[in-house]
């Protein structure tokens, strides 16, 4: 255990209370008090019980919050933010401010968070390093940029997204016209690149990795989705992990996973580890997986710095393994410490 240190907790959610004066840009961070615990707070309040000083640090989008962050004075920057000015894909630009700082942060590297940002990027390096990833093309305003020979149904995606942003249930496709449909409104909508893959029948599950060196696959998660209604897509689609209220979020349950043979075990999580490793993440990172009917797995996506709230696959799985969710907080600063 190391000694006590003062830890930045750094995010990305803006929450100014009515009553309370803008921190002026000379000032000091300023601790914010919540009505509702947030994944900051879980973390800070960890920290806390590990004998460390944790500070909040929120990082509103504004040039005034990043002048802030490099004076904030600290032993290492807890890294929680996932987007900068509402752009959900400048996580990886966040991380390359803490290391041209040259301050220690948890998480992923600015390099590996870029690599699995892009999917199809993080998809060719995972066929070099034969790891199964569904079959798939990029394209972008009528500009195939790489393709396959594709079969439908297909999935439609934004190729630079995460949290499934942009993908509803719609996403799944079956012709040429609904394929075409959805690239246009996704152009118009995120003017970005648009991934394009064969849709995987199977079981969602996600495998968390933990470590550096010798990193740890934790157990595995599924997200059930065979109560989604009769002829719904099962994807972990929008509707299922944001849609509160509607039978779709209702209805999916993530839990550890049942009924797995010892085999299909090692052969998830070892797909996890390589997965992990060939997008060169470190600290903790989580991977989505379809487990075909015929035991095959298939690569979805790689998860760096996935959601750390004590109720996320993620610390369900460090839980299975023995963890608490204070040894998991504890176990990340380790990792990130040890670094040169």
């Amino acid at each position: 255990m190391v000694s006590k240190l003062r830890i930045a907790v750094l995010y990305d959610r803006v929450l100014v209370d009515d009553d309370e004066e803008p921190a002026s840009g000379d000032k000091a961070p300023v601790v914010r008090t919540l009505d509702k615990k947030e994944v900051e707070e879980e973390v800070a309040e960890a920290l806390a019980k590990l004998g460390h000083e944790p500070v909040m640090y929120e990082l509103d989008g504004t040039q005034k919050s990043l002048l802030g962050l490099a004076r904030v004075d600290g032993d290492l920057v807890f890294n929680l933010a996932e987007s900068f000015a509402d752009d959900d894909t400048s996580d990886f630009k966040i991380a390359a401010f803490l290391e041209l700082l040259g301050k220690k942060y948890t998480g992923s590297g600015s390099h590996g968070l870029i690599l699995a940002q892009d999917k199809a990027v993080a998809k060719k390096i995972f066929a070099f390093h034969g790891i199964h990833t569904p079959t798939f093309a990029k394209c972008y305003r009528g500009r195939l940029d790489f393709s396959h020979d594709l079969q439908f149904p297909v999935i439609v995606k934004p190729a630079r997204e995460d949290g499934s942003i942009g993908i509803e249930f719609s996403a799944v496709v079956s012709s040429i016209r609904e394929l075409m449909e959805r690239m246009d409104w996704l152009h118009a909508n995120f003017d970005s690149p648009v991934l394009i893959e064969e849709y995987i029948e199977g079981r969602e599950m996600y495998v968390g990795v933990l470590g550096n060196d010798k990193p740890e696959a934790l157990p595995i998660i599924e997200l059930d989705l065979s109560k989604l209604p009769e002829g719904t897509p099962r994807i972990a689609a929008a509707e299922v992990k944001w849609g509160k209220g509607t039978r779709a979020y209702r209805d999916t349950k993530s839990a550890v996973a049942t009924d797995l043979t010892d085999d299909l075990m090692q052969l998830l999580q070892q797909t996890a580890i390589a997965a992990y490793q060939a997008l060169e993440l470190r600290d903790y990172g989580r991977v989505d997986m379809r487990l075909q009917p015929d035991g095959r797995v298939q690569v979805i996506e790689v998860n760096p710095n996935p959601w750390l709230a004590s109720r996320a696959e993620f610390a369900m799985a460090a839980r299975k393994s023995g963890r608490t969710y204070t040894q998991l907080v504890a176990e990340i600063v380790d990792l990130a410490l040890a670094r040169a």
